[in-house]
């Protein structure tokens, strides 16, 4: 008799219970994109919208927007804001994560519930006190740097491009730690214990313990949450735009998703902006194929 195990028969029914989800995405993902691209390709304006068949004009928008300098520059501009935002929520995040481990019951219950309604609170809601707290003339953070000595008196914070993406930076961050402080920690609580205090007793230092056991642990999921900080980062519309209409120079402050809104919605150009949400997909894709990367990598060493 043969001692090899008899072969597990293979079945459908697996790929037949896919079929629904996969109908699904196709249905709300796949229309929409394919949409964008046959519109990327025509030139559709307000005319169209009013029954004008669009006219095929095949690569006309993106060799347009290829040699359109205020493309680069508002694409430079969302990769800097992209980057300094996702640097500045990831240690943040991931600083108030190691430091709830160490925290009280009672004090850290308390920052949840801080982190968690500021995660929770509505964006135009949020941007309104923070509106605000930055006014020109009753603004807090005005009146507590005059109070401290510094010439703040009447400062407008959204005249400029600098101190304008200040705010802005302050506002997407606030917003977005709470997601990175809460995953990071639910993945610290995995960290076996008994691994930390046996390289305490082995003498490793806390930077050590750090270093070499608890980042490693979550690094997978220190990759996923940094991954989507950065595509969250890379198209912040919100933010950006409401702020514009408190008073930012439009023109100055545009990133990648207020221009392609302006380009559709307010300019009418919708063929153009159509191709340049093409050119954000590819630069998303782009910046985070290194994450795709190394979390791959990560699997198949596991």
């Amino acid at each position: 008799m043969s001692d090899t195990a008899p072969r597990p028969r293979r079945t459908a029914l697996p790929y037949v219970l896919l079929v629904p989800a996969i109908a699904a995405l196709l249905v709300a993902l796949g229309y929409p994109l394919l949409r964008q691209v046959v519109l990327s390709f025509q030139d559709f304006g307000l005319a169209q919208q009013f029954g004008r068949p669009p006219e095929w004009i095949g690569l006309d928008n993106y060799r347009e927007l290829v040699t359109d300098p205020y493309l680069w520059r508002v694409t430079l501009r969302s990769l800097v804001f992209c980057l300094v935002n996702a640097v500045a929520t990831m240690a943040v995040g991931v600083g108030l994560a190691l430091l709830m481990r160490h925290m009280a019951r009672s004090v850290r219950i308390l920052l949840q519930t801080g982190l968690l309604l500021a995660w929770a609170m509505p964006v135009v809601a949020s941007l309104t006190v923070w509106e605000w707290l930055f006014d020109t003339q009753y603004g807090v953070i005005n009146y507590l740097l005059t109070q401290m000595g510094f010439d703040f008196e009447g400062h407008s914070w959204l005249l400029r491009p600098l101190s304008f993406f200040f705010v802005a930076t302050v506002i997407v961050v606030w917003m977005s730690v709470p997601f990175v402080a809460f995953t990071v920690y639910a993945a610290l609580t995995q960290v076996p214990e008994d691994l930390l205090e046996a390289a305490e007793i082995d003498g490793a230092s806390a930077w050590s313990r750090l270093r070499h056991i608890i980042l490693p642990s979550v690094r997978p999921v220190l990759l996923v949450v940094g991954l989507l900080q950065i595509i969250w980062d890379l198209r912040v519309f919100s933010q950006i735009y409401i702020l514009q209409k408190a008073g930012g120079s439009t023109h100055d402050t545009n990133l990648l998703g207020t221009y392609i809104y302006r380009l559709g919605i307010g300019g009418g150009e919708f063929g153009m902006a159509a191709a340049v949400a093409m050119f954000m997909l590819v630069l998303t894709v782009v910046l985070t194929s290194p994450y795709v990367r190394a979390m791959l990598k990560q699997e198949g060493e596991a």
